[in-house]
């Protein structure tokens, strides 16, 4: 493009933005229906960015999670007493003063009514060992103490403790046939394990008529670069019959059908609001090029090209889409980011408690999106501009 070409186009382009206020009324009709969409689009997947997170912060590459073969998820799975023995006997396992670093868990599934809706919630209640607070990250009681073994009582996650009514310090609560004393809340960064309720293993394997059996086994190994020679070493064992995963492969494989769901929802959503979005920057567009006609001819006249016509009436709608994407960039960061909520986690059937994360990643995605329906919107006007007779043109009034 040459220099004289570049010159016309800012020429005609600083005319033209510093005319939108003649045209305002629909400019701000296609700038709202831009926001809007980003908006919604932003709302959304920020859904699937939060559970992500939930999950992502959840799973350590040096923490193994063993379930029986064949089981997809800790629900379905079934381990003896004497395959978590076996399993914890590995040399390839870390050991503190207290023991081998290893939780044989099991849980069942208890009805809680949601705080918002006051509707019953699937909420998992963990029976765990007592080095379960080991193997989480960034486990901390932040109210109350731990759970005394041998009696029933619970801690409760935070995110839990929020989301669901009655899982506050002090309170009872009946499960089954039995009254559940809660006498502490945990925080764990955000993870999974902040949606569950948790008790001593033996405890729970009592009050559910669970025999010695548990469902999983946690636990910590020497190093991150040992997972394969542990998978290994219980995979050929003849008194296993196993699956090893990495506790990040775990949630990964958990989070996988919510996720999917999730962006297909959104790019639905984007799909068909961004065709209104388009639909109206387009008329937008179309209304400017008709205001212009006269003026558009004249400037053809006086010659200049039609690369720099198109131009300007594609950098009116960028503008637009730039504008409208800003706003609902703004909107939806204020409306979601942080905002608590749960949902169900189909691999167990049971409520994960996460807050909407709107991602930096995700605003410059939205806000390109944006950019494109402004893009795609001034298109066909900025054609019709540059294919227009300077003789017809020169005859409109």
């Amino acid at each position: 493009m040459s220099n004289n070409t570049l010159s016309q186009v800012a020429t005609i382009t600083a005319m033209n933005i510093r005319n939108m206020s003649a045209r305002m009324a629909s400019s701000v009709v296609a700038l709202i229906g831009i926001a809007g969409v980003v908006t919604v689009l932003v709302g959304v997947l920020s859904i699937r960015e939060g559970f992500r997170a939930v999950l992502d912060e959840s799973g350590a590459n040096d923490v193994a999670i063993v379930i029986r073969a064949g089981a997809t998820d800790e629900l379905g799975s079934g381990l003896t007493l004497e395959q978590t023995r076996v399993i914890s006997d590995s040399n390839l396992l870390a050991r503190d003063a207290e023991g081998v670093l290893a939780s044989p868990e099991l849980y069942v599934v208890v009805d809680v009514p949601m705080k918002s809706t006051g509707t019953a919630a699937n909420v998992p209640l963990r029976g765990v060992g007592p080095q379960a607070m080991k193997l989480r990250q960034q486990f901390k009681i932040v109210e109350g103490r731990a759970f005394q073994p041998g009696t029933f009582e619970v801690i409760v996650g935070r995110g839990a403790s929020l989301q669901f009514a009655g899982l506050t310090l002090g309170n009872t609560i009946r499960w089954g046939t039995t009254d559940w004393t809660v006498v502490g809340i945990f925080e764990d960064d955000g993870s999974v394990s902040e949606s569950e309720i948790w008790t001593n293993d033996s405890v729970l394997q009592n009050a559910y008529n669970r025999g010695s059996g548990y469902q999983s086994l946690r636990a910590k190994l020497t190093s991150a670069s040992v997972v394969q020679q542990f998978k290994d070493s219980l995979t050929s064992d003849p008194r296993l019959n196993v699956r090893v995963y990495t506790e990040r492969q775990y949630y990964e494989e958990q989070s996988r059908s919510l996720v999917t769901l999730v962006s297909t929802i959104g790019a639905a959503i984007a799909i068909l609001m961004g065709l209104g979005a388009i639909f109206a920057a387009l008329n937008t567009m179309y209304s400017a090029v008709s205001a212009r006609t006269r003026e558009i001819a004249t400037l053809r006249a006086m010659g200049f090209g039609a690369t720099p016509v198109v131009a300007s009436v594609l950098a009116e709608g960028v503008l637009i889409g730039l504008l409208g994407g800003a706003i609902g960039a703004i909107v939806s960061y204020v409306a979601f980011n942080g905002v608590r909520a749960s949902t169900i986690n189909f691999a167990s059937f049971s409520q994960v408690s996460f807050a909407f994360t709107v991602t930096p990643d995700l605003l410059v995605q939205a806000i390109v999106y944006a950019l494109l329906l402004g893009l795609v919107g001034g298109l066909l006007p900025s054609l019709r501009a540059a294919r227009l007779p300077i003789a017809t043109g020169l005859r409109e009034l």
